[in-house]
Order: C-alpha cells, then structure tokens, then sequence
C-alpha cells in the first residue's frame, strides 16, 4: 500500500464541529482550500494508496520523520507566490531540500495586479527560484494554475513544458471531465447564492447587495476564517474592505441571517447542487457551483483570478466593467455559459497527463468516464457538519453556549498562536 503525504488541514473524510475550528484553523485561512485538496486527494486515492494529511506542517525538522513513513509528498496549492505567504515557500523549500522522496507541487500560482508586467519582478523572486528549484529535484515538472504565473516562471529562467505545465486549479476537476451546467432560467424565487472577498471593489458589491433585495433566495457564502468567527461571534469586523462590504453584524446579509459559512466541502457541494445561480468575486465559490451543475458568474479583480478564468473559459467578467449592466439580468445574458464545458475535457486530459508525467496512479488510468471513487465511499458512510448558522438567527441558549465555551475555545487558540 502506498501511502502519500498531502498539504492539507484535514481530509474530505473528516468531519469537525465548529467547536474545533474555533481551537484550530484547518481551512488554511480560508475554507476555499477544502476544494482543490478533496480533488487532488479523490484522484489520486485509488484501492492501492492511502492518503495522509499533512495538517499544514512546513516544518524542515519533520524531513526525517516523513522520508520514514511516506512514499511521496503532495503539494496543492493556490495563490502561494505571494508576500504574506513567502515565509512558508521558504520553510517548504528547506524541508523539501532534506526530503529523499518525490514532490509534486499541484496548482501553484502568482497573486499580482491586473495587468501588472510579471516581468518586473516582485521582492520574492529569489525565494521562489529557490523553491522551484528545490522541486524540480524531486519531481519531473510542476504544475501551474495559469499562463500569467508561467510567464512569470518563465522571466526567472524556468523552461515552459520542462520545467512546468499550466494545469488550471485541479478543483476544476474534482468530479472529471464532465460539468453538465443546469440550464439558467432568472425569476424572482430564483435560488441565488452570492460571495466576496476582501479585493472586491464598490460596483461590484453594489451588484451583490441589489440582488439580495431583489431575489428572496438570495444566500451569502463567506471563505475566510476571520468571516467563520464573525458570522460564530457575531462581533467584531473585516477590515480593509470597501464600505458596502458583508464586514459586520448590521449588513443585511447577517440580519437576515443568510450567511452560510461550510466547515467542509460535502455539504458545500450538496447546497450549491440546489443552486440556480452562483455570483461573486471567490474562484472557488463559484467553482464548487461549476463542478456541481450550477452556472457561475466570476467577477474578476486581479491576475489570479484572471489567468484561471482565461484557462478554464469560466464565465466571468471584469470587475471594472460592472457598470455598463443595469441588473443581473443584463449580466447573465451577456455571459457564455458554454464554453467552460467545451474546454473541460482538453483540460482534464493535460491534467491527467501532468500526474501521470510525474509517476502517479490515479482514478481514471483505466477509463477516463469513471464516476465513482475510493474517496466517494467514504464520504457516503460520515455525517458531516452542517454549515455554521449565523448568530442572529438561533436561540438565546445556543448563543450562550457561543460566548461561552466557544469564545473559551477561541481563546485559547489566540493564546497558543501568541506563545509561537
């Protein structure tokens, strides 16, 4: 039995209350990371191989420790070429360095303005040349999230189709090379669910907040862990955001309460499968509505989201052209909801020939029409959590138990993170 080693907080098997992501983050900072982890772990979890959580652990000491008891280290990853981030790319390269078994680095990318020019470079290209080196070392090439971050490679002297391969976001792939997207019909009982992240600008919130008041079954789905307490808490607020922001108690989407926040992907997927429509600026929100029949509309603000969207044909639009649609329904018609499911195949495929370029088994090796999975087995035989309620809409005795024990766990955590 093989056993590979996974970056990752938890496993798509598991299954924690919120009492334990009050202890201890396991989202990574956002719970968007629960999706390109459940697919890189679904495909590559055959009846020959069992997968192990890393539990985020860049630790350089822990090298020995996993060159004992693992075949191979897997590393998904999203936005990781960024400057909050680059502490760990260094901690993941002196670990990387001390390992003796194979790496493969699935879906890194760049995090950069609009249209900024890669080739200027940022204050982190010689950490991240040290990274890619320290993997090509273990691994045959490595696979990118889109074209912006391999021109980016590129400009520090990496070689495109040698050195690494633009893949997409492997969440794109979760359930294989079919999307089936649901036929989009707008009325006003329509089942709208919205997001946003911290980079989303003024018109594009604008947008959102005006289809919560025209569409009833209008839903809200945060990512971030700071999104997870205030929606648990109910104080507290989300800075540096534009002032219509979902970012406290008072905005409309948490009155309602019509905030959802998913403390795993299986119910994730199952609520946006009951979806007529998903709109936001998060990648992953509204890939998890693509991968589960439900058209998307991404509203795009930086190179990240751009590059995916171009690689993926996902439906989209540039956040500084929000204004020229006078309602969502402007919107949806502008928008082809077709052509993702066209290019889905040919993406799947070149995904498929990465992992297999890099030595791995996987679930389609023998037909790439199989539906069903290991993973999925043990999916269907655990209860999961149900997504975390907003604070205004339970009763008195759950929100005592919230400031109470729950604010005890949280607590605590802020206290281990201070020893650190």
């Amino acid at each position: 039995m093989k056993k590979l080693l996974v970056r990752s907080g938890m496993l798509p098997q598991d299954t924690y209350d919120e009492m334990e992501f009050l202890k201890r983050d396991r989202f990574g900072s956002n719970n968007g990371n629960l999706i390109y982890q459940y697919s890189v772990i679904r495909t590559l979890m055959t009846h020959e191989v069992e997968i192990y959580s890393d539990n985020y652990m860049s630790n350089p000491d822990k090298a020995e420790y996993i060159n004992n008891n693992f075949d191979a280290y897997i590393i998904p990853l999203a936005d990781a070429f960024r400057d909050s981030f680059i502490n760990e790319i260094k901690n993941y390269t002196k670990l990387i360095n001390k390992l003796d078994i194979p790496v493969v680095v699935i879906g890194v990318g760049l995090k950069a303005p609009y249209d900024y020019d890669v080739k200027k470079g940022f204050s982190f290209d010689t950490d991240v040349k040290n990274f890619i080196e320290a993997v090509l070392k273990k691994s045959e090439i490595i696979g990118l999230r889109g074209q912006i971050t391999a021109d980016y490679l590129e400009s520090l002297g990496f070689v495109p189709e040698k050195d690494f391969t633009v893949i997409g976001c492997p969440s794109m792939y979760t359930f294989g090379k079919d999307l089936n997207l649901k036929n989009l019909t707008l009325t006003p009982n329509s089942k709208v669910s919205l997001n946003a992240s911290n980079i989303a600008s003024e018109q594009s919130l604008v947008l959102l907040n005006e289809i919560a008041l025209k569409y009833q079954n209008y839903a809200f789905v945060p990512q971030s862990y700071q999104e997870l307490l205030l929606n648990y808490f109910g104080f507290g607020e989300i800075n540096n955001v534009p002032t219509n922001f979902p970012k406290n108690i008072g905005h409309k989407f948490y009155r309602e309460g019509k905030v959802k926040y998913f403390l795993n992907a299986h119910t994730w997927f199952e609520y946006m499968k009951d979806r007529d429509l998903s709109i936001g600026t998060r990648l992953h929100g509204n890939i998890v509505a693509t991968i589960n029949g439900t058209p998307s509309i991404t509203i795009i603000h930086d190179a990240r989201m751009k590059e995916l969207a171009d690689y993926h044909a996902l439906p989209s639009v540039p956040g500084n052209e929000i204004h020229k649609f006078a309602n969502l329904t402007e919107l949806v018609n502008s928008i082809n909801f077709d052509e993702v499911q066209i290019t889905q195949a040919k993406r799947f495929e070149h995904y498929l020939e990465f992992i297999e370029k890099n030595g791995f088994d996987h679930i389609y090796k023998e037909d790439r029409n199989v539906t069903g999975a290991p993973l999925d087995n043990l999916i269907a035989k655990t209860q999961f959590d149900y997504p975390i309620k907003t604070i205004t809409a339970i009763s008195d005795e759950e929100k005592l138990i919230r400031l109470t024990k729950g604010f005890k766990n949280y607590e605590n955590r802020q206290r281990r993170l201070n020893k650190k």
